[in-house]
């Protein structure tokens, strides 16, 4: 009985987490920080509702599979936020008037050497 709360609780976390994220991708100016909103709260979202999941089933074979997914997607989501992310930083995808720091920009002016 009490595992069914707390799934439950978990659950509607993990939604919550996921409809904010959901939200910041309309609301949010430019690409970056849609990326940002794309990635940070529906990997929380995905780590509650597995953990929900978890919790509900409690069968050893759940809570390892569960784990699975909880790492592989703490795994491959920065990762490819980050690639698609500078792969728009290089070809030039405009930032948002707000940003204050880039500072990819700033290490590319470093690291490029200059043409003579």
């Amino acid at each position: 009985m009490i595992n069914e709360w707390i799934a439950a609780i978990l659950l509607v976390l993990g939604a919550g987490f996921m409809l904010i994220a959901g939200i910041g991708i309309l609301r949010f100016p430019d690409f970056y920080l849609r990326m940002h909103a794309a990635t940070k709260a529906p990997s929380l979202g995905v780590f509650l509702m597995v953990v929900g999941i978890m919790v509900y089933f409690g069968d050893i074979l759940v809570v390892v599979q569960g784990t699975l997914i909880v790492l592989f997607i703490f795994i491959t989501t920065p990762v490819g936020a980050h690639m698609l992310s500078r792969a728009a930083h290089l070809m030039g995808i405009r930032q948002s008037d707000e940003m204050i720091v880039d500072e990819l920009s700033e290490h590319e002016k470093k690291s490029v050497p200059k043409k003579k």
